[in-house]
């Protein structure tokens, strides 16, 4: 459950540490969060698991720091260390090389600067341990003295400043006054006492604009219509009854889900469109990969591993494969799918969400989204993007 006072890891700036065993990546970790985060020794190899700390770093704003596993750590278990830092670059927006000032760089160091590079991420290569050395030709500190650890933070909100920051949710496509009705069924999966992240985002977005948040649930949408004085700009409502709400909404009233503006926030919605066509030709025994970005407990009638399915074979009028994965876990190898479909990923940032479609793009197997795929099942996509159809832009692809 995300505390509502504290920004969601997806909308956080990601800042990962990285570099070889004993370049002091982790006493940098500390002394940038003034924490004992992680475990410091001179033993090479200490971090075995990512480490992440969530902090705020003015005036960037909220950011997620993460310690990994040394670049040359070897065997077979460094080999899974190593995998666990690759998964961490995945979505990181900043990178910051740690390099041991007394060594210099070294080869396992220039081939991770190429991969950032390739990846379009941006980096910083930092020289710790300067206090031990006399000159560095660099961005040099020291985490045990503190030496430049305020300037390191000051040249990271340089680098943060450059990011992206424009996106929004809904609130470029409403106007102030505008009424906004939002539907969230609260059944035996909605969570105990909360509305679920993307519910929440949407209505802070609306509030922001200073539009006006009409919250019901789907049992009571028609009757709230009804009570209105004027028809509502927008209807935005959870997936799973996009049926029954899209029949209740006059035909002049826009209409789109949570999930879609998810897919449309992440920069992933003309792709989802179009993997939703791999629909109509699904046939028996095709491989139907179904993930999503967070892990949580299932309730019966599971909208990812019942509802979706059972939408799916009544659409195709077949009987497909079907595989999971949840949280972190996204296949590298994805050739043996038909299609890919993706939640809507409220709790990974653009850039994760980008890396999947970009995987998924260069294995040739289209991916698309919850809303999308149950709007295209149900007859009504093409009304539900159409809300996005004036002065919007795709996001493009991450360089990956």
């Amino acid at each position: 459950m995300t505390p509502l006072n504290k920004t969601p890891q997806g909308e956080r700036l990601h800042i990962g540490i990285f570099g070889r065993r004993n370049a002091g990546k982790s006493s940098l970790l500390n002394a940038i969060t003034g924490q004992n985060m992680a475990v410091v020794s001179s033993i090479k190899g200490t971090t075995t698991d990512p480490v992440s700390k969530s902090m705020e770093i003015l005036p960037i704003g909220p950011v997620l720091i993460t310690d990994t596993a040394g670049i040359d750590d070897h065997g077979e278990l460094g080999k899974l260390r190593t995998d666990k830092t690759k998964k961490v670059l995945r979505k990181t927006d900043i990178a910051l090389l740690v390099v041991d000032a007394q060594e210099g760089l070294a080869e396992e160091d220039n081939a991770l600067i190429k991969t950032f590079n390739e990846m379009g991420v941006r980096h910083l290569v930092v020289y710790n341990k300067a206090d031990l050395v006399n000159t560095v030709d660099g961005f040099s500190v020291s985490a045990t003295t503190g030496t430049n650890i305020h300037e390191l933070k000051e040249k990271l909100t340089e680098i943060g400043q450059t990011q992206e920051n424009s996106r929004r949710i809904v609130a470029d496509i409403i106007n102030p006054g505008d009424i906004i009705v939002l539907v969230t069924p609260i059944d035996k999966s909605a969570p105990k006492g909360r509305l679920i992240l993307p519910q929440q985002q949407t209505i802070r977005d609306i509030i922001d604009t200073g539009a006006v948040s009409i919250v019901v649930q789907d049992s009571g949408f028609s009757a709230t219509l009804q009570r209105l004085k004027d028809p509502p700009q927008l209807v935005i409502t959870d997936s799973q009854v996009f049926g029954k709400i899209s029949a209740e909404t006059p035909g002049d009233v826009k209409l789109t889900s949570f999930s879609i503006l998810m897919a449309r926030y992440k920069g992933v919605l003309e792709y989802a469109v179009q993997g939703a066509k791999v629909l109509d030709s699904i046939k028996d025994n095709d491989k139907i990969l179904i993930s999503e970005g967070c892990t949580h407990h299932r309730q019966c009638d599971d909208i990812g591993t019942v509802k979706i399915l059972r939408w799916i074979e009544k659409h195709t009028g077949s009987k497909p494969k079907y595989e999971f994965t949840s949280g972190g876990d996204f296949p590298e190898d994805m050739t043996a799918y038909k299609l890919i479909i993706h939640c809507g990923g409220c709790m990974l940032n653009n850039r994760e969400m980008l890396y999947r479609q970009h995987m998924s793009q260069a294995a040739g197997v289209p991916m698309t989204n919850f809303g999308v795929a149950i709007s295209h099942m149900q007859g009504i996509l093409e009304r539900c993007i159409a809300p996005f159809d004036a002065g919007v832009t795709f996001s493009e692809n991450a360089p990956c």
